[in-house]
C-alpha cells in the first residue's frame, strides 16, 4: 500500500480502532464487532496475545478492512509484522531505522512523536503520517490546532487520550484521523460479550466523523 492510498483511507474513514487483547479469541471478537459497526481501519497491538496469528486471521476473515499493527518497538518486530501481513505499522516512538525499513518494504509507517522537533524529524525520515502521542499530555485538540500553522503539511494522528466524545474535535482541529482504544471497548461490554453494543459505539463514531 503506498502512502497516497493510505492517506486517502484516513481521509475517508477518520478513525482507527486500537485493539490490545490478552486472548487472541477475544481480540478477534473485538475486531469483528467494530468492523460490523463500520470502522475500517483496525490496529492489533503487537503486545496482544498471538498478534501475528490474529493479524493474519483478520486479513483473511475481513478482506474489505485494513488490518495493521502498533506498539512496535524494534526492527525485529517490524519485520515480523510485515511478514504476517500487517498493512500499516504504528510505533510509540521515532526510530529512523524502523522508518527506513518500512519505507523500503512499501508499508505505511506512523511513528509516535511528541514535540514539533520529533514530528518534523519523523516526517523528514519518510514517515507516512505522524502519531502525536500521548495527546492527553499536550493539551489535547488545542495542541493539534496549534501545530497546523507551522506543520500543516504533515498529517497527524493523535492517540492516547482520544475519546468517543472528543474525537470529532481533533478532526476539526486538523488531525487527518484519530486512534481510539479503550473508549470503544468498555470493560463491562467486553466482559459480558455484548458485541452488538460495541458495534453500535463504532457505528456512532463513524457517523459522527464522516
Amino acid at each position: 500500500m503506498n502512502d497516497r492510498f493510505w492517506l486517502k483511507l484516513l481521509q475517508k474513514h477518520r478513525a482507527i480502532a486500537v485493539i490490545r487483547s490478552s486472548k487472541m479469541e477475544l481480540g478477534a471478537l473485538m475486531a469483528k464487532a467494530i468492523a460490523k459497526g463500520g470502522i475500517h481501519l483496525i490496529e492489533i497491538t503487537w503486545n496482544s496475545d498471538r498478534a501475528p496469528e490474529l493479524i493474519s486471521q483478520l486479513r483473511s476473515e475481513l478482506p474489505d478492512f485494513t488490518i495493521g499493527t502498533g506498539t512496535l518497538l524494534n526492527l525485529d518486530q517490524l519485520y515480523q509484522a510485515i511478514e504476517c501481513g500487517a498493512q500499516f505499522l504504528f510505533t510509540p516512538h521515532t526510530d529512523l531505522a524502523m522508518i527506513k525499513a518500512a519505507v523500503n518494504a512499501g508499508v505505511p509507517i506512523i511513528p509516535g512523536a511528541f514535540s514539533p522537533t520529533e514530528i518534523v524529524a519523523a516526517w523528514q525520515a519518510g514517515a507516512s503520517c505522524v502519531k502525536v502521542f500521548p495527546i492527553s499530555a499536550t493539551g489535547g485538540a488545542s495542541y493539534i490546532k496549534s501545530l497546523q500553522g507551522p506543520l500543516g503539511e504533515i498529517p497527524l494522528i493523535p492517540t492516547g487520550g482520544v475519546t468517543l466524545e472528543n474525537a470529532k474535535i481533533f478532526i476539526e482541529a486538523g488531525a487527518i484521523a484519530v486512534g481510539l482504544a479503550g473508549d470503544l471497548f468498555p470493560k463491562q461490554l467486553v466482559e459480558s460479550g455484548d458485541w452488538d453494543a460495541i458495534a453500535q459505539l463504532a457505528h456512532n463514531l463513524v457517523k459522527n466523523l464522516t
